[in-house]
Formats: C-alpha cells, structure tokens, sequence
C-alpha cells in the first residue's frame, strides 16, 4: 500500500464519460471500498450518475458537466468555480480519475488540486508534477492495450486497491423485474415466450450496425426460437426502434423510451441474449450475467464484453481504431457483418445458456 493511502476513508472516483465506461471502472471502484473500507463519491456526467444509482459500491454521486469532456453546449468558468469549492467543502482524503488512454487526466488532476485533495491518483502520458500524487506512465496505445476493465484495476493496485472480484457491478431488483414485465406485456409481448432484447442504437453514428440488419436477424431468431424480440432504447431512438420492430415481424415490439435503466436491465436480466451494437447496453448485460452478441464496430480496441459468455462479431479494416464519432471512409465497412453471422452467434449463445420468460420476474 503506498504511503498515506492506508488512512484513506472517503474517495472521489472521478470518471467523468459515459454510461458504459462508468459499468467498466465498477471492479476498481469495488477494489477501492473493500481495500480502504472507505466511502466512494462519484463524480460523472449526468447520463454516469444515472448507472451510479444501480451500483451498489457506490455511496453518493456529483454530475458534472466537464467543459474538457463532449458537451452539446459550453459551459461557464463559473460552473468549474464552485464545483472546486463544493469539493473542498466535502474534503475527500483522496481523488482517483478515471480515463480511456486517449483522455488526458490532467484538467480533473487541476480540478481536484484546487479543491484540496491531498492524494490524487490517474494515468498520465506527461509528469504532472504537483497536480498528481500518485501516477501511472501512461503506455497505451504504443506498447499494448488493455481492456478498459483491466486497465482501472491495474491503476488502482498502484496504491494497493485489490478485489478478489472483478466483475463488472449492475443491481437488478425484483421490482426492476417485474416492471419490466409488465410494460413488455402492455406492449403486445406475449409473457409465456422467452424474450430476445434487442439493442440498435449507439451514442455515435459509427457504431450503429444497419437496422435492416438488426431486423432480419432478429426475424430469423423469432422464427427458430418461438420467442418474442423485445427492441430497446431511450426516447431519442424511437425511430430506430420501431423500424428494427417492424422488419423484425409481427413478434417483435418496439419498447424505446418506455423503460427506465432499471427496467432495462431487468428486461435484460430475462433474455437468453442480448444483440447490439457496442454501447453501454453491453456493458449492463455483462454485469448482470447476460450473453452478449456485440456488433462491435473497430473504432476502438478496449470495450469488449467483460467476464460473460458473448460473440464479438466485426470485420477487419485498415482503418480500424479510429475513435471517431463518424465513420471518416463513410463507408462502416468494420461493421458489414453478414445478417446469418449474427443468427448464428445469438443462436449458439442461446442454446447454451438457459432460457426465460418474462412472467419468471412475477
């Protein structure tokens, strides 16, 4: 344990993306609370304190909008200004910040610096000097590449932190179950068919894999399983949703932006397999023990499905790695899977894991 970290009892996980990369840092998180005994606050984006509430090691939440992460709009030097004085008036014994190697630590290390923190932890690529305590050289991408999973823990052992458990952590509760159930039966899914979820849509245009695609596929698995194809989704993929619902066949029903997260994943907790493109929906199913089949486009290496049965389905291209939003070729050839590719990966996951029913949550 390195020095000054023992006495630790309150910790500022700063992690401050999205939903799916929140689920990933959850082992590390966990390896903090049970090495410190120490309280966890999360400071996250507004869509990362919204996964927080489902994860039980975490204590409290802080949304932040960081002007250094994407933001649809700006924000106000004002803004940054009394979120360093709302954290000095916590005083946190330590901060650790989250990233993905192509984010810089640096801003968070200065936010925290200014607050007061008297430990603070992250990767970095160039000597902080006095912002960071505690760091890691930041080797990614030249040397090797780590899963996102496996890159947090690897940072947090830096001062000691370990879990003799490294899921990923999601709390589904019978409520979440039942809820779901229930909305999925009002939606016209019949309760006594084990029910495949499908899951469309993707923050960023390059990772969304065709909805004609996601239709077939989920047409032929209705047909070879008798099961009912529930489409997935927040209010803004409504039409999404719908097409993939309607090309998928009178078994499928579109539930966008009637669940809430919970719900969702107590939807999920109830499928045999979850199909979709690479978002955070991967990320939940892993921690509550879905398969997955995950039309992973290659814009980026480390987000694969962690510790759970799944079928990563892509194509090589020299363009791979990108990290971008939209395809810069405008031709998403790393995700020009073969409908039958896809059938035949949920298939050979279904046939191995037990199937259920949504009437299972009552």
């Amino acid at each position: 344990m390195m020095p000054g970290w023992s006495g630790t009892r309150r910790i500022l996980c700063v992690r401050l993306d999205n939903m799916g990369d929140v689920v990933m840092t959850t082992p590390a998180m966990r390896a903090l609370k049970q090495t410190f005994r120490a309280s966890i606050t999360l400071l996250a984006s507004r869509s990362g304190v919204k996964a927080a509430e489902h994860v039980p090691e975490i204590d409290e939440t802080i949304a932040y909008a960081a002007p250094w992460m994407k933001l649809p709009l700006p924000t106000r030097p004002a803004d940054d200004l009394e979120m360093v004085a709302l954290l000095a008036n916590r005083h946190f014994d330590a901060a650790v910040i989250f990233t993905v190697y192509s984010q810089s630590a640096l801003p968070a290390a200065l936010l925290c610096y200014l607050a007061g923190i008297p430990l603070r932890l992250a990767h970095c690529r160039e000597n902080p000097y006095h912002l960071l305590t505690d760091w890691v050289a930041e080797t990614e991408p030249n040397d090797h590449i780590r899963h996102e999973v496996r890159r947090q823990l690897d940072l947090v052992a830096k001062v000691g932190a370990f879990t003799d458990d490294e899921r990923m952590s999601w709390r589904v509760t019978a409520e979440d179950r039942l809820r779901a159930a229930m909305k999925a039966a009002e939606a016209g899914l019949d309760p006594s068919r084990p029910c495949l979820v499908v899951h469309p849509g993707a923050t960023a245009p390059s990772r969304r894999y065709s909805p004609q695609r996601f239709g077939e596929a989920a047409l032929a698995l209705s047909r070879r399983f008798d099961c009912s194809i529930a489409v997935t989704g927040d209010g803004s993929e409504r039409a999404l949703a719908d097409e993939v619902a309607r090309r998928a066949g009178p078994q499928a029903r579109s539930l966008a932006g009637l669940l809430s997260l919970g719900e969702f994943a107590g939807l999920m907790s109830m499928s045999p397999v979850l199909v979709s493109s690479n978002t955070g929906a991967v990320h939940i199913a892993a921690a509550i023990g879905t398969p997955v089949v995950d039309l992973y486009a290659l814009t980026n290496p480390q987000h694969t499905p962690w510790r759970v049965p799944n079928r990563v389905l892509s194509r090589d291209v020299p363009c791979r790695n990108c990290y971008k939003s939209t395809c810069p070729q405008g031709h998403m050839r790393c995700l020009d899977v073969p409908v039958e590719d896809v059938v035949a990966a949920a298939a050979e996951l279904w046939n191995a894991h037990e199937p259920r029913v949504l009437r299972a949550a009552a």
